[in-house]
């Protein structure tokens, strides 16, 4: 028998989950007439609101939920390492959700973390929709996300330690402008694509000013099973641009070979800058520019914010956004680079 959901009652109601959770929890700002359908509803399909999260906000349990995609974890370790540190120092303990393509649901998530009774909730990715996040809101659970900001979101008990993607593209496009170079690619990552949007974003904000369009995004179904299948065919039948921008270090290494497969050089045929920094960048020859992101400090300094959160401090009541900074790396796939890691 099918396990009957929040989801399945918004669903049959017609109205969001947020409406739903504050039935539910008996909030008086819904109008009579959707609390009435609300209600037969969850009278209809037999829904069982859990009591133990309906008792959430009267207890504690010193247990934070971090919840982020399987997919994503070896690139989160050095972020994961510093939510770790302090929430030791504060003495939390923490939980883990994973979430998998087509195993791990979001609603089922959204219900574990509930019945869980966590006291907070770090966020590594951008998939709870802001109707997902007000339920937990009704809850008042407070929650941080880490790594990008959380577009448009307009939540009071969210916060947000993040790069700024969009900055970081603006001004890199811009350098680009200044040394002649108006020829520029980005290959997507599917597997990153709020941070993807805040690059084009930043790329197409660039160009504009410049009064030309971008318009060599480079994305592929999933028909690939790789990123270097794809660019393998890809660079068969398209020169590369003079700048190519790879989001993760398996992209900008499956580019590099996709590119000397098809009898292009790098840096001199096209040059290449990947986003996100790893140990492999400098085991490649040319060694591959990258951006300088204090991991580590993300992580740490999103767990500090959420341990104020939890216990209202004035400090972060008017502001939960803190932006970290960045560096340019920039090593042999970049012309005119210095090798910051002296690797020749």
């Amino acid at each position: 028998m099918k396990r009957i959901t929040i989801y399945d009652v918004a669903k049959e109601a017609d109205v969001s989950l947020a409406t739903v959770s504050r039935v539910i929890n008996d909030s008086n700002v819904v109008r009579e007439d959707t609390r009435l359908r609300v209600q037969q509803a969850i009278e209809k399909l037999g829904y069982k609101p859990n009591a133990i999260a309906q008792g959430l906000a009267l207890s504690k349990t010193t247990t934070i939920s971090i919840v982020m995609s399987e997919k994503l974890f070896a690139y989160n370790a050095k972020i994961l390492n510093g939510l770790m540190d302090v929430a030791k120092i504060y003495n939390y303990n923490i939980m883990f959700h994973t979430t998998s393509k087509g195993i791990s649901k979001m609603q089922d998530v959204i219900e574990s973390i509930i019945k869980s009774r966590v006291d907070g909730v770090i966020l590594f990715n951008d998939n709870f929709s802001e109707d997902e996040m007000e339920v937990l809101h009704e809850y008042q659970i407070p929650m941080v996300v880490v790594g990008s900001k959380l577009k448009g979101q307009k939540i009071g008990n969210v916060g947000n330690v993040y790069i700024n993607f969009e900055r970081m593209a603006y001004e890199f496009v811009n350098e680009c402008f200044e040394k002649g170079i108006e020829d520029i690619s980005m290959v997507e990552d599917k597997l990153n694509l709020s941070m993807m949007e805040q690059l084009k974003a930043g790329v197409d904000r660039a160009y504009a000013e410049k009064g030309l369009v971008f318009d060599k995004y480079v994305t592929y179904d999933d028909s690939y099973k790789s990123s270097y299948t794809f660019l393998s065919d890809y660079y068969k039948n398209h020169k590369p641009s003079q700048m190519v921008i790879t989001f993760r270090d398996s992209q900008a290494i499956a580019l590099m070979n996709a590119c000397k497969e098809s009898g292009f050089s790098i840096p001199n045929d096209t040059e290449l800058v990947c986003i996100l920094n790893s140990k492999y960048l400098t085991m490649m020859r040319p060694t591959i520019s990258t951006y300088n992101i204090p991991e580590y400090d993300l992580g740490a300094v999103a767990m500090r914010l959420l341990t104020k959160m939890l216990v209202d401090d004035e400090s972060v009541k008017q502001n939960k956004d803190i932006e970290i900074s960045f560096s340019k790396m920039f090593r042999e796939t970049t012309k005119g680079a210095i090798n910051l890691d002296g690797v020749r």
